[in-house]
């Protein structure tokens, strides 16, 4: 995507500013559910700015992959544990969290730092369009072996999120039959009483 100069710079602040503010909500909001919406919109801020750095494949895969599946699935974790439990503030909750914004503010200056001194090289050759064709190429041929291991571990870690969300389910080992079958059973449904006419009827 070829843009001006001053529409890539307006884009890029604009896409960088609904980062950091969406950031800043994941760790500040108090709702978990609220915090993995922003985490949503952190990952297409950031495939926005792939975008400006005509990266297609790279925008589509990170939307693809981290907003249309690993999102969903930090989603899905949310809504199976369900705990109703409320959080109890701490009395030393200040403390933590001043600690937390110095430690932030600090990485946040030595990042900007680096960014401002490094001498970045600019290149204006267009980039080639067959990018998709050459990512393809080497991830089914050098990179297969990675790939096929990627997609196992988050086989493996979705199993055990499933597991420990419905360990509350589980029987304990060396449980009776009786309670076993009464942990697994779903709670019937409450019959209405029937009275004497109502029997003579049927």
């Amino acid at each position: 995507m070829d843009l001006a100069e001053g529409v890539q710079s307006a884009s890029f602040v604009i896409l960088a500013f609904m980062m950091i503010g969406a950031a800043l909500g994941v760790v500040l909001n108090y709702n978990i559910v609220h915090s993995a919406f922003l985490l949503g919109g952190v990952f297409i801020s950031i495939a926005g700015i792939y975008l400006l750095l005509n990266a297609d494949f790279v925008a589509s895969a990170q939307v693809l992959i981290y907003v249309g599946a690993i999102n969903v699935l930090i989603l899905f974790a949310i809504m199976l544990v369900n705990k109703q439990q409320e959080f109890k503030p701490l009395p030393s909750t200040w403390i933590r969290r001043t600690f937390t914004v110095l430690v932030c503010m600090g990485l946040f200056i030595l990042l900007s730092t680096m960014a401002l001194t490094t001498p970045w090289p600019y290149s204006s050759a267009t980039p080639s369009s067959n990018t998709i064709t050459l990512i393809g190429k080497y991830l089914f041929s050098d990179f297969l072996l990675p790939f096929e291991l990627a997609s196992v571990l988050l086989l493996m870690s979705m199993v055990g999120a499933i597991i420990l969300a419905r360990r509350e389910y589980i029987p304990d080992i060396g449980t009776p039959t009786s309670s076993t079958s009464k942990a697994l059973k779903l709670p019937e449904r409450t019959r209405e009483l029937i009275s004497p006419i109502q029997e003579e009827n049927l």
